[in-house]
């Protein structure tokens, strides 16, 4: 199998600790924003959407970093990222579908407003859809808070691909201009993943982030 990356993004990060947790070997390909590597003819073909990550399989290409981690959990039976017990999967599915509706919706989009917009596009944030994302979070926040009182993961009394989920923007949550102060739980549950080494293993260095790490094998159109 093999990982198609790009440096330091939130999506390939979640996908990469899983495969780190669980132990499995993969090949993993750099793709540089910079020299257009997702909008080649090549990666399109894999992925419609010119987006990372992208698993390859024996010729079956799968994107969409939860689907991946599906994926990745099911060719190893008896993990307890993605348990087979039905009720747990369920809470599991329920999560992964809130993440990505609610919670991150809402902090992706004001991340990208404040922070990605003026330092990495030049721009300036559109500050009614600042403001919008902003009180929605809010309540988006005040639901993960109530839900990890007197819990220390999102799903069970363990580590499942739930967390890895819930917390991938972990990297842009504190530079975002938003008051965490009232959600205690929510800013420990994300030290603790913080300090996850499978997670802390897939950070970029400062230097590297989006362009291809030294000696790794980058993406061939």
């Amino acid at each position: 199998m093999q990982l198609y990356v790009a440096n330091g993004s939130t999506n390939c990060r979640k996908v990469q600790a899983v495969l780190g947790r669980l132990g499995v070997e993969i090949e993993t390909i750099f793709l540089d924003y910079g020299k257009g590597d997702l909008r080649s003819a090549a990666f399109l073909r894999m992925n419609p959407t010119g987006k990372v990550p992208v698993l390859e399989d024996d010729g079956f290409f799968l994107w969409e970093s939860n689907a991946i981690n599906r994926y990745v959990c099911d060719l190893h039976p008896g993990n307890t990222l993605y348990p087979a017990e039905r009720k747990t999967r369920a809470d599991i599915e329920r999560w992964l579908s809130w993440e990505l509706a609610h919670f991150n919706d809402q902090l992706g989009i004001l991340s990208f407003q404040t922070v990605l917009k003026p330092t990495v596009f030049g721009e300036e944030p559109d500050d009614r859809l600042v403001a919008w994302s902003m009180e929605m979070l809010k309540g988006h926040a005040a639901v993960l808070d109530r839900h990890l009182d007197g819990r220390d993961h999102m799903v069970g009394d363990g580590l499942t691909i739930a967390d890895y989920a819930v917390a991938h923007l972990e990297q842009v949550k504190d530079l975002t201009p938003f008051d965490w102060s009232p959600y205690a739980n929510v800013d420990a549950f994300f030290a603790r993943m913080r300090a996850d080494p499978h997670w802390a293993a897939t950070a970029a260095a400062p230097d590297e982030f989006v362009r291809v790490p030294a000696g790794r094998r980058a993406f061939a159109a």
